[in-house]
């Protein structure tokens, strides 16, 4: 592979890692004066996102009760009525905690369960001036109805507000799991990203959704009049919800909100199931394009093949077979350059005072031969986005946790292929083999493509052979499994094929 690429994406790759951990990709919409219509009884008071409050910490242990189904458990606070975190069954019991999740109302208010059916489950807070109720129904594989309804039992208008708290979010997890957080806003006519670390407002919000690098939950207000934000509680935390104003209850009078949501997998089949919208929560970032077609390919395969493993190997087949003529391409203008090399050294030395002589020496040189520098470029560029984009694709995809190939338990984690009783510098104490033979590889191809120099270049080039493949094993050692794969098998195609060119020179 051309120094230049590998270059190229060792620095892309580094760049990519630490801006996404470090910067924000929020963009902003003001809500400054827009005003909350709602259709219930009485007027409405404007809410006031700021003075929404969480539960004092209680000291006594919470009481937790479980409403099961089929393919998840949820983990209700009963005195909240809001949901701790859920468990996904089919996912090695992966929990997926959202704290206060769905917690709504006025945020002390002690709720007792009312009832539990296989269906759903039902809470009630009541004193003398109003009556709260809570109500969860099971309507999907993933989806959940949550209607929520205020009474007044005074003899006296009441004021009642109803915001809804979609989670809480905490980023001390480090840089690695934390920035694959984010929350997703259709408001209005635009679809949102946020990282979820600075305070914002968006009105007319259709529906929000908050996720982890693999599990999601997505909640659709009805009607769609309400007011999202996004609060930061401290350094590590911010909490995500809903607001559309206070209602105001004559005696007797009750309000209703109902609530539709999604809560499962970031997979694309059961979301757009649920309502096709709803895919837009899974964005893969600046080339969200490119990662929806693969991601698209990859569903195509895997229903072909049955093993994820196998679907990176043909996936990867398939990747090469696609820049398959732009690599030979550049392969051969990598070995034009080689065989030039030496008459270049020899131009080096003759014009080793005179700069700009030296460049129009080379350019004639190149013109003579009909070798153009740059036809290298094209294959780099293209692999570039498609590498990131799979990248993305792979280190969210679900369907790879858990899922094995050959010695490796989990595509989603690195491939372990043993665990060491002690540590060893820089490896740790897992031994990787997928990044390792990776490595080795990228040493053969490298120490293929030295060209015939001498001196400080040829000390540059046993350098550069060193480095790249040690810093590309670096970089991949505790990436995904899945990931690496894909890239050793591209790697050994390549590698294979320089044999072959250079077998028959």
């Amino acid at each position: 592979m051309d120094r230049r690429l590998i270059l190229a994406i060792a620095l892309s790759l580094l760049v990519l890692l630490s801006w996404s951990a470090l910067v924000s990709k929020t963009y902003n919409i003001d809500n400054k004066g827009v005003t909350q219509n709602i259709s219930a009884p009485g007027a409405v008071k404007p809410v006031v996102v700021e003075a929404l409050a969480l539960p004092k910490p209680d000291p006594i242990t919470p009481t937790l009760l479980k409403f099961s189904q089929a393919k998840y458990d949820l983990i209700f606070n009963e005195s909240q009525a809001a949901i701790q975190e859920v468990v996904f069954k089919s996912y090695q019991d992966y929990a997926f905690p959202i704290k206060y999740g769905l917690l709504s109302g006025d945020a002390n208010l002690v709720f007792r369960k009312e009832s539990i059916t296989p269906q759903g489950v039902n809470f009630i807070y009541r004193d003398n001036a109003k009556q709260i109720t809570k109500r969860f129904v099971a309507v999907g594989d993933y989806e959940i109805r949550l209607e929520i309804t205020a009474q007044n039992l005074s003899g006296q208008p009441l004021f009642v507000g109803l915001p809804l708290t979609l989670g809480v979010l905490n980023f001390a997890a480090g840089p690695a799991q934390s920035r694959l957080q984010d929350l997703t806003i259709a408001a209005g006519d635009k679809i949102v990203h946020s990282n979820l670390r600075k305070e914002i407002n968006f009105s007319a919000v259709k529906f929000m959704g908050l996720r982890d690098n693999y599990f999601c939950m997505i909640v659709e207000p009805d009607p769609d009049n309400y007011t999202g934000f996004v609060k930061k509680l401290n350094a590590q935390e911010s909490l995500v919800g809903l607001a559309s104003g206070e209602l105001a209850l004559n005696p007797g009078q009750q309000a209703r909100r109902t609530f539709r949501i999604y809560l499962g997998p970031q997979e694309l089949r059961q979301i757009t199931a649920a309502k096709s919208e709803w895919a837009a929560v899974m964005y893969y970032g600046t080339f969200d394009f490119i990662a929806r077609l693969l991601l698209k390919l990859l569903d195509l395969l895997y229903s072909l093949v049955h093993n994820w493993g196998v679907t990176i190997i043909i996936l990867s087949f398939l990747i090469y077979l696609l820049l398959y003529p732009l690599s030979i391409k550049q392969m051969r203008s990598m070995k034009q350059m080689q065989a030039l090399q030496p008459a270049i050294e020899e131009l080096k030395k003759l014009h080793k005072n005179n700069p700009q002589k030296l460049n129009t020496e080379i350019m004639a040189l190149y013109r003579e031969y009909k070798v153009n520098p740059l036809s290298g470029c094209l294959p780099m560029v293209l692999q570039i986005p498609i590498f990131f984009a799979l990248y993305q694709v792979l280190i969210r995809s679900v369907a790879l946790k858990g899922a094995n190939f050959l010695w490796i338990k989990d595509l989603s984690s690195p491939d372990r292929l043993f665990v060491l009783p002690t540590s060893i510098p820089i490896l740790g104490n897992e031994i990787n083999i997928l990044p390792i033979l990776m490595a080795i590889g990228m040493f053969f191809q490298q120490k293929m493509s030295m060209s015939a120099v001498s001196g400080g270049s040829a000390d540059q080039q046993k350098l550069m052979m060193i480095i790249f493949p040690l810093m590309f094993g670096f970089i991949f050692y505790r990436m995904p499994s899945g990931l690496v794969l894909y890239w050793f098998i591209n790697s050994t195609l390549m590698l294979l094929q320089q044999v072959l060119m250079s077998r028959k020179r």
